[in-house]
């Protein structure tokens, strides 16, 4: 066996003998999932001051602990709306601050987890063991459906209780019976602008695709345009947001004219179906455009237009449903963008083109950031390294018709006016679904 081995980084052994280096296949870069939305949303129960999460998967059973609500209750119209067709829903709940139901119950002084009113719908109840006295079941319902139940010695006192989803137990030497006492006091916060203001705080520092604000003040409307506004250029996150009759003119904010009407009976005016369409806006893939999509469950729409009317709000940048036979779909799915330049074509109106775009860029990023950052050198080879996973990233939005005519020469790259500067060009063209038919018969 030859005396020379191990491994090497330049070809500059002496000994004679096999130098080998196990170099790891490189991950071939691939394209973000989409799927979450942000909403800021006011609640009677829930977590406080903070960004939550609730995914698509799990809503149904994490409902009650969550939101203190049943999934199809009323006060959870809005969540339901945007699940509908998003993966993820990132909340903040912007009545945050509220005062938490509280009540004394066998000499026990019990607290709602939350402030809000949902806490006044709690009540507890200690109960003598029915095959040991010296025990009692300590019972937390909600509206009158027992959600924790918990056996403990007497004696022990409230040392052997666990807080739950929805109390925190006081302390006390001895539990004493005492029949089912609700509490009582709890109170929602303020909204106001300082509490959307926390809100986009919150969300800032969150990785999302669309957030929507399902209201008509106009003056937070304005806040949240200037947030995705500044996200966007500023901080090179490129996410979109909806708001409801507002005239952005600008290919992030989405503009929502009208609404819905579901089978329920339920109406689901425009600014709640933002709601709505922040989650199928969020969920819509790359090469996927909601432009004639149903609205989920809708029958109607609330507000009905002419065709003169909806070609004026096209024009003016609105995003309008129409009744179809039973159905409210989407007339098309375009943006809030109406000033055109040499930066900004009509093509840029379309939202499906926008998701081309925003992902390539957040795509890019994400790949430069986790692979290429004070990792890999900024030489010629280097540099390839990373045009290569850009024409990887590019074949595979080809794949899936998000882009078209793509060619490896459409992207070049060389070193910037620094030494740690990377520059590139890249030419795309994304493609847009179809919408209109232009035919001639000719008729013998």
């Amino acid at each position: 066996m030859p005396i020379g081995g191990g491994t090497f980084t330049v070809q500059n052994k002496i000994l004679p003998g096999a130098y080998v280096n196990f170099v790891a296949l490189g991950s071939v870069a691939k394209m973000g999932a989409r799927g979450v939305a942000a909403l800021p949303l006011e609640l009677n129960w829930g977590p406080e001051n903070k960004v939550f999460s609730i995914y698509a998967e799990d809503f149904n059973k994490t409902s009650m602990n969550v939101f203190g609500y049943d999934p199809t209750a009323p006060d959870l119209l809005l969540v339901r709306e945007a699940m509908k067709r998003t993966r993820t829903l990132l909340i903040y709940r912007v009545n945050s601050g509220g005062t938490k139901a509280s009540a004394e119950v066998g000499g026990m002084t019990v607290t709602a987890v939350w402030g809000g009113t949902r806490g006044n719908a709690i009540s507890i109840a200690i109960l003598t063991n029915a095959d040991d006295a010296t025990k009692v079941d300590v019972v937390t319902y909600l509206d009158g459906m027992a959600v924790d139940s918990q056996t403990v010695d007497k004696a022990s006192g409230s040392a052997s209780l666990k807080a739950n989803d929805f109390i925190t137990f006081g302390s006390v030497d001895t539990l004493n019976a005492a029949v089912a006492t609700p509490l009582t006091g709890g109170t929602n916060g303020t909204i106001n602008g300082a509490a959307h203001t926390a809100a986009l705080n919150g969300f800032e520092v969150e990785t999302f695709n669309v957030i929507g604000y399902p209201g008509t003040d106009e003056a937070i409307k304005s806040l949240y345009a200037a947030f995705v506004k500044r996200l966007r250029d500023d901080e090179g996150k490129k996410i979109v947001g909806v708001l409801y009759d507002y005239k952005g003119d600008h290919m992030g904010l989405i503009n929502i004219k009208n609404g819905v009407i579901l089978t329920d009976g339920t109406t689901i005016t425009g600014d709640k179906a933002v709601a709505w369409v922040t989650g199928a806006s969020a969920g819509a893939e790359i090469n996927e455009s909601l432009t004639n999509t149903a609205y989920d469950d809708a029958v109607d729409v609330d507000i009905k237009y002419t065709k003169s009317q909806f070609e004026a709000a096209i024009q003016a940048g609105e995003f309008v449903f129409y009744a179809d036979y039973g159905k409210a779909r989407v007339l098309t799915d375009v943006n809030s963008l109406t000033t055109f330049s040499q930066n900004a074509s009509k093509d840029w109106t379309s939202n499906r083109v926008i998701r081309v775009l925003d992902n390539w860029a957040n795509d890019v990023a994400r790949i430069f950031g986790e692979s290429y950052i004070g990792l890999i050198t900024n030489s010629d080879t280097g540099r390839q390294l990373f045009k290569a996973d850009l024409v990887s990233l590019a074949l595979q939005y080809q794949d899936i018709d998000a882009i078209s005519d793509f060619k490896s020469e459409d992207i070049t790259i060389q070193q910037g006016n620094g030494k740690r500067d990377v520059a590139v060009d890249c030419a795309l063209k994304p493609n847009d679904s179809m919408e209109k038919l232009y035919m001639t018969v000719t008729v013998n």
